[in-house]
């Protein structure tokens, strides 16, 4: 089969992490999903961005996590973007870094708060932290396990009204309905995390956005009522 079009949108999703800031190292891959053929796209384990080409992403079946095409192996971080796509409903494409910001969250065990509209613009509300993992979490399939520590923190949420989580003492994981888009989420998480870091420093009893305002923000960007932007191209 010609999965051409999916690795081209992948290797442009993971070369474009770079110019965001969003990735040190190789710290960092992008997986786009065709749900329909049952088979996602993902970054190879330890190539520098700059080097990536198409023919390089490995394709991965989502029922049983075996590879398709590709002679590289996949990221280490595969069972997660695996197990998220298995649950949570409306997500295309994943992007995992190690944003410095977010990151300095999830290390201290902590949600970001939502202080402001920049923040409400992308997220319906706090970005949430997982639970600690357990030590037979760990030692089992720790990358599986990942991803269902983090399915457990959206439990009874919409995933594309909250479209990251923090992975405790880890880093933040981000999707979308398509590669860029994702980029584009995990970016703003960034950003708003370096926001409420800062809005923390200067006023540590900052308290939320009120609820009128976050919905406001939310939903004229996303939704049926969406207004923000020019309409999309039929």
């Amino acid at each position: 089969m010609n999965f051409q079009a999916l690795r081209e949108e992948c290797c442009l999703a993971n070369r474009s992490l770079p110019a965001t800031g969003l990735v040190d190292l190789t710290f960092g891959n992008v997986s786009v999903l065709d749900r329909e053929r049952g088979v996602f796209a993902i970054k190879p384990s330890g190539v520098g961005y700059d080097a990536l080409r198409p023919e390089d992403m490995v394709l991965v079946a989502l029922e049983d996590g075996k590879s398709v095409e590709g002679d590289l192996r996949p990221s280490s971080d595969t069972p997660t973007h695996r197990h998220l796509f298995q649950t949570l409903p409306g997500l295309r494409a994943i992007v995992h870094t190690h944003s410095r910001h977010a990151v300095s969250f999830a290390q201290a065990g902590l949600a970001i708060p939502c202080f402001g509209t920049t923040h409400a613009d992308y997220f319906h509300g706090e970005v949430p932290v997982t639970r600690a993992m357990t030590p037979e979490e760990i030692q089992g399939e720790y990358e599986w396990n990942t991803g269902g520590v983090i399915a457990e923190c959206l439990q009874g949420h919409d995933p594309l009204h909250h479209r990251a989580v923090l992975v405790r003492g880890h880093g933040p994981f981000a999707w979308g309905t398509s590669g860029p888009e994702a980029v584009e989420v995990a970016h703003a998480l960034e950003i708003v995390s370096e926001m409420a870091l800062k809005t923390l420093q200067l006023n540590p009893e900052c308290g939320a956005l009120p609820p009128a305002l976050l919905d406001k923000h939310f939903f004229r960007k996303h939704g049926p009522t969406a207004y923000y932007g020019q309409p999309k191209a039929e």
